[in-house]
């Protein structure tokens, strides 16, 4: 593995950047203000889970296509912002069944939540290109352990680090909407709401030049 003072850097860096607000903090929040804590947790499980995907892939030097076939980048990248785009349509046009229907509808959403979460996180080609950007500044080529091992590591490491972040998101804002569901109009106001932060994630993200 890496030296220590290699590890400490490491370490102090992926916290700055975990803990910077990011989409899968936004989207987390969002769906804990539409569907409640419980579907925030999910969301939150689900980018943890689609972030795998690209720990992996990083590993495997598929985010090495991306940097050599742009069109390809392209096509991932606009193919997530409209998903995302799409969410949050549905979500801030769908209607509130009142508070006595509340945890039937959480429990629906809490498994939608983390399906859409997965597919979101895996189709944001970004978080390869940061992988592939980030982690070898911290591989060491001539320690023991394997080269492709030692990105399973650090990114395990970063996606574990980055989800601490993505739950702490979803309880600040699970406290912050707790006292506003009492009423319907409230509810309505946060889906609408939590739909908005899903819309304006998709145009960033299929407006970024890179």
């Amino acid at each position: 593995m890496p030296s220590t003072e290699l590890l400490i850097a490491f370490f102090a860096t992926t916290a700055v950047f975990a803990y910077i607000p990011g989409p899968a903090m936004l989207y987390a929040a969002a769906q804990t203000m539409a569907r409640g804590r419980w579907s925030g947790l999910t969301a939150a499980l689900g980018i943890h889970l689609g972030g795998y995907v690209h720990v992996f892939a990083a590993a495997a030097g598929l985010s090495v296509l991306f940097h050599a076939v742009p069109p390809l980048y392209l096509a991932v990248k606009l193919v997530g912002a409209l998903y995302l785009i799409w969410l949050g349509v549905l979500m801030f046009r769908k209607r509130t069944n009142g508070d006595m229907a509340l945890p039937a509808i959480e429990r629906k959403s809490a498994r939608r939540a983390f399906f859409e979460s997965v597919t979101v996180e895996v189709l944001n080609p970004k978080t390869a290109i940061f992988f592939m950007a980030f982690l070898p500044q911290f591989i060491d080529a001539s320690a023991a352990l394997p080269v492709w091992l030692q990105f399973v590591v650090l990114g395990t490491i970063v996606n574990l680090m980055f989800s601490s972040a993505d739950i702490v998101c979803v309880f600040l804002a699970g406290a912050m909407i707790a006292r506003l569901r009492r009423s319907g109009r409230a509810q309505r106001l946060m889906r609408r709401a939590g739909g908005a932060v899903l819309v304006g994630l998709g145009v960033h993200v299929a407006l970024q030049k890179s």
